[in-house]
């Protein structure tokens, strides 16, 4: 018995040590392999002076192919040595940096080649040893601008260029940019001129030495260049000196009239009005209007961006849609540059950016982007309510908010990198921009309301944006400092207020400020004049050029469509969707006609009569299909009805301030 216990006992163990063997070989065999350890973390920035100035040379005498030849003399000490090319560039709100643009890059010391070696992480980043002695080095590379819009906005042409710092530089890692000192030059083409924020040191022809400066200053001061210039003086006083800087593709788009003048005066004086304050020595509107160079909107503290078609003068009644651009732009200089949200400030260009509060930065600069640009005369206060009626409609229409947040859409610029989407309707990629405006003029109306019309958001504009004048050093806030000076406007639950708008699901759209500004949204089988005028303008343009006006049926079909026939973006449960369009398809024929806008319109406005639906011909590739849309409402186009016996108070808001 014992013997036999002992025999049992033994098979038992053996049997263990088997399967044990053979789950760890198993194991062992299903683990796999471990990863390979990352590369050192880069030097996080500090707040000490880097030693030295670095210089800067930038070549744009080859604009014929489009490139910059970037010369820099870092000074370094013996040892490690990591240089960055910024990625998170300010008012991207995303990490945008050009980096595939850059070719040809070397490092020397004493005329001797340096190696240097990219991170495989953080691609951004070159790490180079330098050599004992060293006091020096030299970095030489190229900025390949695009030659084709495939390949990004173009910013070089024969005439103009629109220089970003950003793009041409590297700068040591492990320090703040405040710390960071540059002496930038530049050197132009034969003849060329130039606007920048910066100050001009000396200057030699084409050679043009700007004052020292740190990294942060450089990189928030572009340079606009070219053949065909005009600065325009928009100054309120000598205290408040504001420049329009404009650039052409040629010498006939600079035309300004008297009056137009004026309007941009006016804007410039509204500012003024709203904020009671500035925060530059000067500020420059560096403005492109070009065919040939691509549209641009970015903000700077003592400048901005600013681009648009090269009819902006020439044909004034065409630009109505886009009129509102620099308005925006200069908002910033308060909203977003002076004023910044916290977490969306950073201690250099590498340090990756949070974007919560875009619903303030970009929202409210939405709105008094409108309403500076109602005030000054540039927008009548109809045209403006008929694109507050728009952004309203397109709302009714996009069903995207019962799915997404408004805060989330904040994260689309890291998301995307603000590349397009395909169901605009449905992703919402960054509907902080117009949702946030229809906030704003929510808060607005029930300030006045609340107040009895003694305040309005423009005490809290003044409140939050106005403090510190002449300063350029940044105020960040948070939520709560949104909340706090709101208060001390007018006493609310705002922070229910805001949370409710920005971070619930709200399927509805938010038009209680339309309401309660006298308004309600309704629709016209007509478009208004302003319309009218800009589709005949962008057809006879197209005439003459290769461009391919746009015109909108979302209110109606559910898309908008170029004049070639090609969609270029279908509404998510509209019409036009269930039926199986997509974005991707060319509009062949309508009815049997060979397809054009004026065509499809009278197909829409014939359907109202009829129980016929609009036969579509679509194109999909090499696919050809036969589309029916059973659709009979009509065309729609938006607009604001007064509500007679309400308080007119959008129109209060909408005139110029006192």
């Amino acid at each position: 018995m014992k013997t036999s216990f002992r025999l049992r006992v033994g098979f038992v163990l053996v049997v263990i040590l088997t399967v044990a063997l053979s789950v760890t070989a198993t194991s062992q065999e299903y683990r796999g392999p471990n990863p390979v350890p990352y590369t050192p973390a880069i030097k996080a920035p500090v707040d000490t002076a880097y030693p030295g100035t670095i210089s800067l040379l930038v070549d744009l005498t080859d604009n014929s192919r489009r490139l910059a030849n970037v010369h820099e003399t870092v000074p370094v000490q013996a040892g490690e040595l990591t240089l960055l090319y910024p990625k998170w560039i300010p008012g991207n709100h995303s990490p945008t940096g050009p980096i595939s643009k850059i070719g040809g890059l070397t490092v020397t010391a004493a005329g001797k080649q340096i190696a240097w070696l990219r991170d495989p992480v953080n691609v951004f980043a070159f790490h180079i040893t330098v050599p004992s002695g060293v006091k020096s080095i030299d970095v030489d590379f190229q900025y390949l601008a695009p030659l084709t819009s495939k390949e990004g906005r173009i910013s070089i042409s024969n005439e103009i260029a629109d220089l970003a710092w950003n793009t041409v530089l590297l700068y040591p890692a492990g320090y703040f940019a405040r710390d960071i000192h540059f002496a930038p030059s530049l050197k132009l083409p034969e003849g060329w001129k130039f606007a920048s924020a910066l100050e001009v040191s000396s200057q030699t022809g084409g050679l043009v030495h700007f004052k020292d400066t740190t990294l942060n200053t450089l990189v928030d001061s572009p340079v606009y260049a070219g053949v065909h210039y005009k600065r325009l003086d928009l100054s309120t006083d000598a205290s408040n000196q504001v420049f329009l800087d404009v650039f052409g593709d040629k010498e006939a788009d600079l035309a300004i009239t008297p009056e137009q003048l004026t309007l941009h005066r006016n804007m410039v004086k509204e500012a003024a009005k709203l904020y009671a304050s500035h925060h530059y020595d000067h500020y420059d509107f560096l403005f492109l209007l070009s065919d040939k160079v691509g549209g641009v909107g970015l903000e700077h503290h003592q400048s901005s961006e600013d681009g648009l078609r090269s009819n902006y003068f020439t044909d004034w009644a065409a630009g109505v849609r886009g009129r509102d651009l620099l308005a925006h732009e200069y908002t910033h200089s308060w909203d977003g540059k002076f004023r910044r949200p916290a977490d969306l400030w950073t201690a250099n260009f590498d340090e990756p950016m949070r974007d919560s509060l875009l619903w303030v930065y970009e929202g409210m600069t939405q709105y008094y982007g409108y309403v500076l640009t109602a005030r000054s005369g540039m927008r009548t206060a109809a045209q403006t309510r008929d694109l507050i009626a728009a952004i309203a409609a397109n709302f009714d229409i996009s069903p995207g908010r019962k799915w997404r947040p408004l805060e989330d859409t904040t994260n689309q610029p890291t998301v995307s990198q603000r590349t397009p989407v395909t169901w605009v309707s449905w992703q919402r990629p960054e509907d902080y921009y117009t949702e946030g405006l229809l906030i704003w003029l929510d808060a607005d109306t029930k300030i006045r309301e609340l107040s009895g019309g003694k305040k309005s958001l423009d005490d809290f504009a003044k409140l939050f944006y106005g403090i510190d004048n002449g300063s350029y050093i940044t105020r960040t806030y948070t939520f709560e400092d949104v909340v706090a000076a709101l208060n001390q406007v007018q006493a609310f639950d705002w922070a229910t207020f805001l949370h409710r708008r920005v971070d619930d699901l709200a399927p509805e759209t938010p038009k209680d400020g339309i309401t309660r500004g006298g308004y309600r949204l309704s629709y016209s089988d007509t478009p208004p004049d302003w319309l009218k005028a800009v589709e005949q303008a962008e057809a006879a343009e197209a005439e003459d050029s290769e461009s391919k006006p746009t015109t909108n049926f979302s209110t109606s079909l559910g898309f908008t469509i170029k004049s070639d026939g090609s969609l270029t973006n279908v509404w998510w449960d509209s019409p036009a969707f269930k039926v199986g369009i997509t974005p991707d398809m060319h509009l062949v024929a309508q009815n049997g006609t060979a397809y054009s806008a004026t065509a499809l319109k009278q197909a829409i406005v014939g359907a109202e009569s009829s129980k016929e639906p609009i036969h579509l011909v679509v194109k999909r590739g090499r696919e050809i299909k036969n589309i029916d849309i059973d659709y009979h409402g009509g065309l729609r186009y938006p607009k604001l009805e007064r509500v007679e016996g309400t308080p007119n108070r959008l129109d209060e808001i909408l005139a110029p301030g006192k």
